[in-house]
This record gives structure tokens, C-alpha cells and sequence, in this order.
């Protein structure tokens, strides 16, 4: 089995009769599917049985408590027999029936990388779809990772690694996600790779304020644990300028004009210390 995707679910029945719809309609048959639930009181078990017949004997399924998002995942990996692991939320769809089967294909023309990872469509609460290529290919450096991640529903990560790089953090509420590419991708230098497929929607309407309040919490939790203070230090101070700049470098004649005004800048302060060494050496 080449691939095994991971769905956890609690108390989502509509969301989740999506997902598995979405999984069970693709042309390719080579993956299993786990869905992990958290003993859900709704009709959650009643929906993963209905499809049951759908998957032929690949579907496999459980429903208990469990301690939050990132223990279900852990069960799920545990769980897994395939070489490489999607992570398909429950509300979160495939986007065509064929994309596994485009991914697949793509993965083996890869030599079959560490990671592989193609494009996330957002639904946004407003009903835009906005298409999220994530790195899209490019290098990934560090300041890439304090600001931003590697998209995870669209990423195929290869199962050894979790074995390598241990499981997700439980203690962790929202980022343990970010926080394990941080240590693979960045940390132990494992090398994503882009393909350019739309893989998943990702289902934007549960992301609020309160979340994003978590992610900064959880994120500056996980810089201090993993990353030296001095870098940090660093990067607080000039992770914002260095994307101011990098947002002129996308407007040639705003960028000419700063280039132009630092210029000044830096020959006035020039004069302004030649003078004060003159007036010191007299």
C-alpha cells in the first residue's frame, strides 16, 4: 500500500460525509483510509458505516475519546500501513476523483521524495476560493517557517519519518504540525517537493481570532524550545523590514524610490560622520 490517508473527526457529521465522499469517488484504488473518531455523539459512526462498502476492505476505522486533534493523528499514523500519509480533516475534501491518482504518478516520477506537497484551495467564509501554492517549489528558508508553513492536508509525507522525527506533540493545541516540518524541513534538512496540483479544499470558516491568538501563543512556545534566543532575538527584530522589502521588490518604481531615499540617507550620514571625525581630530 503506497499511500494511507487520515481522517480525524468528532461531532462532524455533515463535514465528515464530505470527506469520505470525497475519498471514495477517486478512480484510484491504490491508498487505504482511517478515519479517526472521537466518539462522536452525533451521526458521525453512522455516516463512516454507510460508506463502509465504498473502500472494499480499505477503510479502516475507530471511534473513542481521545485527547485533541493531535492524539487522533498519532492514532491514525499508528494505525497506517502506507508508505507515504495524507491528512484529510474532517470538512477538508480531495479536490477531483483523480488527484490521488495524479499525485501518485507524480511521486514515483519524484524517485519518491521525502515530502511532496501540491496546492491547498481555500473556501473562505465569504464563499471565495483562493488558491494557496504554498513555497510552490522554492527553497525554504527559516524565515519562511518563523512566519509562515508547509500547507498539511496537501502534503504526502513519507511514514518512516515519523519514526525519524518522532510523532506530533500532544501538549500542543494548534501547531504541532508546523512544529514537526520545522524540525524535518528546516532543523534535519528533509527536502519537500513541489508538484503543481490542486489536491485539497480546506474548509476556512472554523479559523477565528481566538485560533490565531493560540497559533502566535504556540508558535513563540515552540521558537524558544527548538531555536536559540539569539536567533530569535534576530528575527524579531528584522522578519517584518525584510517583508516590507520584499513586497516593494514586487512594485519596480516603489522600490526605486526607497532605493533612491536610503541612498540619500546613507551619503548624509556619511557627511554627518566625516565632519563630527574632523572636529574630533582638530
Amino acid at each position: 500500500m503506497i499511500l494511507s490517508i487520515i481522517t480525524i473527526n468528532r461531532n462532524n457529521a455533515s463535514g465528515l460525509e464530505k470527506t469520505i465522499s470525497s475519498v471514495a469517488s477517486q478512480t484510484c484504488k491504490d491508498f487505504e483510509y482511517i478515519v479517526v473518531d472521537g466518539a462522536s455523539t452525533d451521526r458521525s459512526v453512522e455516516v463512516i458505516r454507510n460508506h463502509e462498502v465504498s473502500f472494499g476492505g480499505r477503510l479502516k476505522w475507530i471511534s473513542e475519546p481521545d485527547k485533541g486533534i493531535y492524539n487522533a493523528m498519532n492514532k491514525g499514523i499508528k494505525m497506517a500501513s502506507g508508505d507515504y500519509l495524507q491528512f484529510l480533516n474532517s470538512g477538508d475534501c480531495l479536490m477531483t476523483d483523480d488527484v490521488i491518482d495524479r499525485m501518485l504518478k507524480t511521486l514515483k516520477a519524484n524517485d519518491f521524495p521525502a515530502i511532496q506537497y501540491g496546492n491547498m484551495i481555500k473556501e473562505m467564509p465569504n464563499g471565495k476560493l483562493l488558491k494557496d501554492k504554498g513555497f510552490a517549489g522554492k527553497d525554504i528558508p527559516f524565515l519562511a517557517f518563523y512566519l509562515g508553513t508547509l500547507n498539511h492536508s496537501p502534503s504526502f509525507i513519507k511514514r518512516l519519518l515519523f519514526d525519524k522525527y518522532g510523532l506530533y506533540d500532544e501538549s500542543l493545541k494548534i501547531v504541532s504540525d508546523w512544529k514537526w516540518f520545522l524540525q524535518a524541513i528546516i532543523l534535519c534538512n528533509e527536502k519537500p517537493v513541489y508538484s503543481d496540483i490542486d489536491v485539497t479544499l480546506f474548509d476556512m470558516h472554523g479559523i477565528s481570532e481566538t485560533n490565531k491568538a493560540l497559533d502566535k501563543a504556540e508558535r513563540r512556545q515552540v521558537l524558544n524550545e527548538l531555536i536559540p534566543q539569539a536567533i530569535i532575538t534576530d528575527y524579531e527584530l528584522w522578519s517584518f523590514p525584510i517583508e516590507q522589502m520584499k513586497r516593494l521588490r514586487r512594485h519596480p518604481w516603489a522600490n526605486r524610490i526607497v532605493h533612491f531615499i536610503e541612498r540619500c540617507l546613507f551619503k548624509l550620514e556619511m557627511i554627518k560622520g566625516r565632519k563630527k571625525n574632523e572636529s574630533e581630530y582638530r
